[in-house]
């Protein structure tokens, strides 16, 4: 019986994910380097270990850049693309529904705290979590399945009690290790990259195309 729903944030949530890519995409096109999908999404859903897109035109290409001015620069563009987003298509409904049905709500985010407490205000849904766990309290991120299992423990449920709600390759590896069930809705971004369907038991644009119902109930058909 599902007694908890737990979600990704970025991308998930809100798709920060295609704002993120875009920042960068363009600010390394202004030093005449293309920045390739494949490789950016060595970051998505994870910390920054396998490709630090921040540093990399310098440590590994060498140009002569100054990292602080650039990253400015990508955070000021972010945060200009941020401002026509808004919370994805199908997230209010659910987390409305799982409320009124009493299942705990839980978000387990490779994101600092920071981020998530200032997103959240600005969403206002904060208040639907009854636990958070960010990179701040976890030793390691996603793919680890350390995030979900510190949110199945501050929420007091067993894996097999909770459905992972997710977007990235990165975040479906960690639930599947966290021994959860997980609904992959991937965004612009991810929706190219390559899922292993042994990870997620289904798979859809966005949340409003799945049966809450049916997925509490364990009656959701493999998509």
């Amino acid at each position: 019986m599902i007694k908890a729903i737990i979600f990704d944030f970025d991308g998930t949530i809100i798709d920060t994910e295609t704002a993120w890519f875009d920042a960068f995409r363009f600010a390394y096109k202004e030093h005449g380097v293309e920045l390739a999908l494949e490789q950016y999404s060595q970051c998505i859903g994870t910390n920054l270990s396998a490709f630090n897109p921040y540093e990399y035109l310098v440590t590994e290409l060498k140009l002569p850049i100054d990292l602080a001015a650039f990253k400015e620069r990508i955070h000021a563009q972010h945060t200009a693309f941020m401002e026509k987003e808004k919370v994805r298509d199908g997230v209010l409904d659910w987390l409305e529904l799982a409320k009124a049905s009493g299942l705990k709500i839980g978000l387990a985010t490779s994101s600092h705290r920071a981020w998530i407490d200032k997103y959240a205000e600005q969403l206002g849904i904060g208040h639907y979590f009854e636990c958070i766990r960010t990179a701040d309290d976890v030793t390691n991120v996603k793919p680890d399945p350390e995030l979900y299992l510190k949110a199945l423990e501050g929420l007091g449920v067993k894996p097999e009690e909770a459905i992972a709600i997710e977007d990235s390759p990165n975040g479906a590896r960690a639930a599947a290790a966290a021994g959860m069930k997980c609904i992959i809705v991937p965004n612009t971004i991810t929706r190219s990259l390559s899922f292993d369907d042994s990870l997620f038991y289904y798979f859809a644009k966005s949340l409003s195309e799945v049966d809450y119902n049916e997925a509490v109930n364990g009656t959701l058909k493999l998509a």
